[in-house]
Parts: C-alpha cells; sequence; structure tokens
C-alpha cells in the first residue's frame, strides 16, 4: 500500500464529495486506501458517503472528539507507506500525491511535508509553510510588524513571507489541512496529542518530528485549495477561544523554559486574541460607547436646559454627579443589550427606540425607590427627548452616510461558467433559473481563443482560459465556476492561482449538478417552492415600518409637491419617468400601491410579495437578467427601510440623471 489517506469530516458533504473525486484523479497510478472518520455529522454525511462511496473505509464516532482524536483513530487503520492527514474542505491535484512521494523518496531525512496551499480565490494560505511562535516572531505578529515588513527575515518569521512561495525548503510548521508523514516517522513519534481538540496539533506533531531527528518541508511543485474553516462554521463552538486556547497550550508545552519566556509569549497571545475579539465585535463596542457618551451629554443637556427655564433650579448637586453620569447610561445599555440593539455587523434604529421607551420608564421609576435622586422629573423628560433624536441620528447617519451596520446586497451575481461541454450548458440553465438567488452567467469560457465568439444555446463564449482576467475585469464578474469534467484539477489550479488579485470565487460544481461549493457559500441549484418561502415582506413588523414609512412619506408629497406636479402635467403633455412616479402616490394611501416594491402584485396562492410599486429593483438595477420575477423576489426576501431608502435615492438619480 503506497498511501493512505486520513479524512475526518463534521458536516461538510458537499465538499467531501469533490475532495474524493479529486483523489481518485490523483490516485490512478497509485496503491491508496481513503479512511474517512465522521465526528457524529448531522447533515446526512454517513448516509451519503455510504450511498455514493460504499467502497470507502468509513468510521463512525458518535459524538464529535476533535480533530486529534478523530484523526488518531483513523490512524489505526492506515496500512500504507506514507500517510496523508487530509481536510475535507479540500481538493488535490492530479499529480499532488506523486510529487510528495517523490519528494519523500529523494530526501531521506523528511519526516513530515506539506504541498502549497491556495485560498479559493488563488492567495497563498500562509498557515501552508510557518515557524514555532517563539517570543520575538510572536511579538512581530502580535504588533503587525509581519505585516509591515513581510520580505524582511527579522520581522517576518512567523508566515515566513520573505521566502518564495515557488520554491522547496525546511520550515519548523506546516498545515494541519494536508500533512503527509513516513511511515517510520509517525512510529516513532506517535500519534496527535488529543489535548489539542482543534488547531495546535499539527504545530505539536511538527515539533515533536523535529525533536526525534526528522526534518519538516514545504514543497512547492503541487498544489491544493482549501476552504479554510468550513468545519467551524458549522459546529456552535467559539473559534477564536478554541483556537488561542491552543496556542497557550502549545506554548506551556514545548516553549515555557522559563517564567519570561511564557510571559512574553501568553502576553502575545492574548493581545492577539484581543485584537481578534475588537475585530469581530468593534461596532458593538463602538455603538456602548457612542450611547454611553450621548447619553450623558443629553443628560447635560437637559440639566442646563430646564435650568434656563427655571432659573431658581440650581442643577444636580456635584456629589451625585458620578452617579447620575454612570448609573442611568448604564442602566440604559443593559435595557438595550437585553432588547437585541447590539450586534455585531448591524445597527437597529426601531430596537433604539424601544429601549429609549423602555429605559425612560425603569429610570422614572427608580425615582421613587431613591428620593435623593429624583431632582426633577422635567429633566428627565427633556433628557430623553433629546435622547430619542440623538441616537436614533447618529446611527442613520452611520448607515445612510458611512454604509455601517447596515445589509448589504449584492443584487445580481455575475458569473463565469469555464468550459463548453453539454454539462456546463446544464450548469447555466440551472443558474438562469434559480428563482431564489439572481445569477446573470455573462458567459462561457473556452480553453482556446478560437471558441471566443461562439454561440452555445442561449449563451455567448466571451473569453478563453488564456484572457479570462480580462474578462473578470471587463465584466466585473465576482464568481467564476467550473466543472471538473471539463477542467482538470491541475487546470483549475493554475486559473486560481493566476486569479489572485482579482477578488473573485471560485467554485466547483457537484458532479450530480445538484450544489455548488465556493468559499463563502453552498448554493443549492434545484429550485425551492415559492410557498415554503418566508421573506422580509411577510414579516409584521417590517411590514408596520414599511406601511407607515409609505403613508407619511406620501401625505408629505401629497401636500408640498402632488399639485405643482399635476399643474405641470395638465399644462405639458410630456409625461416623465418622474412625474408618473409622483401622480402616483394618491394609489400609496389607497393602499393600491406602495413606494417601493414588486413590478406586478403577486398573491394567486404564491408567496406574497408586496404591494405594487411606484418604484423598485425592476428599475433602478441595469441588469442582465430579463426576468423582473426574480428581481421581485430578491426584494421580497430582503426588504427593510434601508433597502427602500437606497431604492428610492437611485430612483430619483435616474430620474433625473436621464431628465426624464
Amino acid at each position: 500500500m503506497d498511501l493512505s489517506i486520513i479524512i475526518v469530516n463534521y458536516n461538510v458533504k458537499e465538499f467531501l464529495q469533490n475532495l474524493i473525486h479529486s483523489i481518485y484523479k490523483a490516485g490512478e497510478n497509485l496503491k491508496y486506501e481513503i479512511i474517512i472518520v465522521d465526528n457524529a455529522s448531522d447533515d446526512d454525511s454517513v448516509e451519503f458517503l455510504k450511498e455514493k462511496f460504499p467502497e470507502i473505509q468509513l468510521i463512525v464516532n458518535e459524538k464529535n472528539l476533535g480533530f486529534s482524536k478523530a484523526n488518531n483513530i483513523g490512524l489505526k487503520y492506515a496500512k500504507g507507506k506514507y500517510i496523508l492527514l487530509l481536510n475535507p474542505d479540500a481538493i488535490v491535484q492530479e499529480d499532488t500525491f506523486e510529487k510528495m512521494i517523490n519528494f519523500f523518496e529523494r530526501t531521506p531525512n523528511a519526516g513530515m511535508a506539506g504541498c502549497k496551499i491556495l485560498n479559493p480565490d488563488g492567495t497563498l494560505q500562509l498557515a501552508c509553510r510557518r515557524s514555532f511562535p517563539g517570543p520575538w516572531t510572536s511579538f512581530c505578529k502580535v504588533t503587525g510588524l509581519s505585516n509591515l515588513f513581510p520580505n524582511s527575515r527579522l520581522f517576518a518569521r512567523y508566515n515566513l513571507t520573505y521566502l518564495n512561495e515557488n520554491e522547496t525548503y525546511e520550515v519548523d510548521a506546516i498545515s494541519g489541512s494536508f500533512m503527509m508523514l513516513k511511515r517510520e516517522a509517525y512510529e516513532k513519534v506517535g500519534n496527535l496529542d488529543e489535548q489539542f481538540f482543534m488547531y495546535g496539533e499539527d504545530l505539536d506533531l511538527c515539533y515533536r518530528m523535529q525533536k526525534a531527528g526528522y526534518k519538516v518541508y514545504y514543497v512547492h511543485n503541487t498544489t491544493i485549495i482549501h476552504y479554510k474553516g468550513e468545519s467551524t462554521k458549522r459546529s456552535n463552538m467559539d473559534e477564536t477561544k478554541v483556537f488561542y486556547n491552543a496556542m497557550h497550550l502549545f506554548v506551556k508545552k514545548h516553549l515555557a523554559t522559563s517564567f519570561i519566556v511564557e510571559f512574553i509569549l501568553r502576553t502575545a497571545i492574548g493581545i492577539r486574541k484581543f485584537i481578534a475579539f475588537w475585530g469581530r465585535r468593534k461596532l458593538i463596542v463602538i455603538s456602548v460607547i457612542l450611547d454611553f457618551i450621548f447619553f450623558d451629554l443629553s443628560l447635560y443637556a437637559g440639566e442646563e436646559f430646564y435650568r434656563i427655564i427655571r432659573e431658581e433650579w440650581r442643577g444636580f448637586h456635584s456629589y451625585d454627579l458620578l452617579l447620575l453620569y454612570t448609573v442611568p447610561p448604564l442602566i440604559y445599555i443593559v435595557i438595550s443589550s437585553l432588547a437585541g440593539c447590539y450586534k455585531k455587523d448591524s445597527l437597529s434604529v426601531l430596537k433604539t427606540l424601544a429601549s429609549i421607551i423602555i429605559s425612560f420608564f425603569v429610570i422614572s421609576s427608580l425615582t421613587f425607590f431613591f428620593k435623593q435622586f429624583a431632582y426633577s422629573r422635567a429633566v428627565v423628560i427633556l433628557t430623553y427627548i433629546i435622547l430619542f433624536f440623538v441616537l436614533s441620528f447618529w446611527r442613520i447617519i452611520a448607515k445612510l452616510v458611512f454604509k455601517t451596520g447596515t445589509d448589504k446586497h449584492e443584487v445580481e451575481k455575475k458569473v463565469l461558467i469555464v468550459g463548453l461541454n453539454d454539462f456546463v450548458i446544464q450548469i447555466a440553465e440551472k443558474l438562469k433559473s434559480k428563482r431564489t438567488d439572481i445569477y446573470s452567467v455573462a458567459g462561457l469560457i473556452g480553453v482556446s481563443n478560437r471558441d471566443i465568439g461562439k454561440k452555445i444555446g442561449d449563451f455567448e463564449v466571451v473569453g478563453s482560459i488564456e484572457n479570462l482576467i480580462k474578462v473578470i475585469r471587463d465584466k466585473q464578474i465576482k464568481e467564476v465556476i467550473f466543472s471538473s469534467q471539463e477542467l482538470s484539477y491541475n487546470q483549475m489550479m493554475t486559473i486560481v492561482a493566476k486569479c489572485q488579485k482579482e477578488n473573485v470565487e471560485f467554485k466547483l460544481i457537484g458532479n450530480n449538478l445538484d450544489f455548488l461549493v465556493g468559499k463563502t457559500s453552498i448554493s443549492i441549484l434545484e429550485d425551492i417552492p415559492l410557498i415554503q418561502i418566508s421573506y422580509n415582506i411577510s414579516d409584521s413588523l417590517l411590514k408596520f415600518i414599511k406601511s407607515s414609512f409609505d403613508y407619511l412619506l406620501a401625505v408629505f408629497v401629497l401636500f408640498l409637491i402632488y399639485p405643482l406636479i399635476y399643474f405641470i402635467s395638465k399644462v405639458s403633455n410630456k409625461k416623465t419617468d418622474f412625474r408618473k412616479f409622483i401622480l402616483g402616490v394618491p394609489q400609496i394611501l389607497s393602499g393600491k400601491a406602495s413606494f417601493v416594491g414588486p413590478q406586478t402584485i403577486m398573491n394567486n396562492g404564491k408567496l406574497f410579495l408586496g404591494k405594487r410599486g411606484l418604484t423598485g429593483l425592476w428599475y433602478t438595477e441595469d441588469t442582465v437578467t430579463t426576468d423582473y420575477e426574480k428581481l421581485d423576489i430578491f426584494y421580497a426576501k430582503n426588504q427593510n427601510i434601508w433597502l427602500d431608502l437606497e431604492i428610492l435615492g437611485k430612483t430619483l438619480n435616474k430620474m433625473w440623471g436621464t431628465r426624464s
């Protein structure tokens, strides 16, 4: 047996299928075995593997035992001369196994080796070659010196970015997503340390491998793609916490030669953990700080304003100021937190207003129990009137001006599909007919330039592999889709590597045409019946907000703008888009229409998509697709007041820009 491939799976069956197909192609000239250890997946991975790949040795755990323990279970069954620990969310080249084995045959002192690993956007995954987290290395990483001086041997030791990624060399450590071991080295060093549930076990094994007298190498001449972190997305674990706990464990086990060394390393890891925490929750922290500051400013303004109204009132006692300017804002922040105002990726004006009202009654009630702080109900009322406007105002400015804390909607996904065969055409047809997402197939990519300009079915060949980058830039492509039936994995890797600076996502189609897998999502291609879907447009709270906004704006337009436009339209026979838009406002007050909505009313046994809109995505978006129902479904799925405001803004810009 040449090679034993051990894969630990946790809820990533879609990625696993593509990996297995790539393994089959890469192992054609080898005697190999695949051992899959499933860590209690609940996505039907086990049933899927038994049905599709009965020849694979499958071990099923009753609970998630972690990466190290599951790999150790698989290692008990491995018979190969070489052993490969491989992540399930990866794809290998046709030559990967042979080139790695050839490297071991030529390098007697190699105990472990990893290959070049790319992210789905073609960039190098830095963890595939790195150093151990010593004091200076960790300091440079944490302080950002390694990023500031990526070509410096002094500062960039952690990820070795000063080394050429297209050369082979000895390194401290490689990535656990692809670790190939020589059997004799494994038997001497032993299993993965099961203290590491996830993360850190690769560093630990590399460290022990070198202590045993073997070398660890980075091998550049073969490549895999790794969709990093897919299993952790499907678990409830705190990935950051688990990662940094693993780093602490590694430091304690191998590098704590003195108190000073351990202190430096633990401090560095702690700082890094704080940076990670800040990066994920900075909007929450900023929101809390701003709310606290604005609450105090509102309280101060309320006090001063009341002092002006009632000259005999002397304000708060100086010895109560500390409590008055800390306790009430903290009470408000606690109530806001419980109401769900503070989220890492959104700012809710409605929940903020509700929190203001609740905290007003709470703080007013507390004055009955703490008479010494019951200075004036008028000050409390004035404070909350100011607060009502200030806290909502800064959130609205953040959303509309700085585009912070608001959902970002990509209306149309422009995609290219690489290949020209019948299977590729089926992919394009499925994407075109998908109702729940708007895929715009910008064209097909052929293998050679002579195919450019051909028409295959409803789709045009707009480029070749050779000029793919130019096509991506010209057509502003967001996704490129591969089919393993059309291209070899070697060709795919080459294309991905060439396009690493183009900010596109590469996806691979499942062989049975049922799903696409990519870095950010898994897209089910089979259409979902509309009757089974509930979208934002049907949410009672969002409907109330939308209706209130419609009626308030309609009343404003009807009294201030409508009479003038009506008079102009009577004098002039020219009917512009703007005039039609304004003249349609009475339909909103009668309940027949909305400012923003679908092009036509759809509620005949299907999903409710909203009242007919005077404008909508069907008016503002210059999409390639002519299927307006898709745009209406997208709007219904994502509707909120901020999307409506954005569409209204685009509508007015388009109307005035075209002088229509």
